[in-house]
């Protein structure tokens, strides 16, 4: 578990010191495909995060897998459901939301998915 902390910590970092950074560059250059480059720089530290989570994954035994994988899997389908519905109701006039909002809800739907699986295996 510490190599995991270390791996998601250190990219974790990277994303917070380089999302500003990004944000701050893009803004600053008038040059559209260069401003579309720096926006996605903060990718770079999610992908590795996401790598982190997966080689831990590998690192767990059966049971923890499974939790996961139930975990994973309510997350899948909550989100779908949640943005399908959701985008449902932006033709009735709810407001927009952006799409960077789908990781993140999917990353705290699978906290929840883990809480109810640990539940179920404890």
């Amino acid at each position: 578990m510490n190599r995991y902390v270390i791996e998601f910590g250190g990219a974790m970092l990277a994303y917070v010191v380089l999302l500003p950074v990004s944000i701050y560059a893009y803004r600053a250059v008038d040059q559209d495909a260069l401003r579309a480059i720096i926006a996605v720089v903060p990718v770079v530290p999610t992908l590795l995060g996401l790598i982190a989570i997966l080689r831990a994954i590998r690192r767990m035994d059966e049971l923890e897998r499974r939790v996961h994988f139930e975990a994973v899997a309510f997350a899948f389908a909550a989100t779908a459901l949640l943005t399908f519905t959701y985008g449902l109701l932006e033709n009735v006039a709810f407001p927009r939301i952006s799409l960077t909002w789908i990781l993140p809800l999917m990353v705290a739907l699978w906290g929840l998915g883990q809480v109810v699986a640990r539940r179920r295996y404890a």
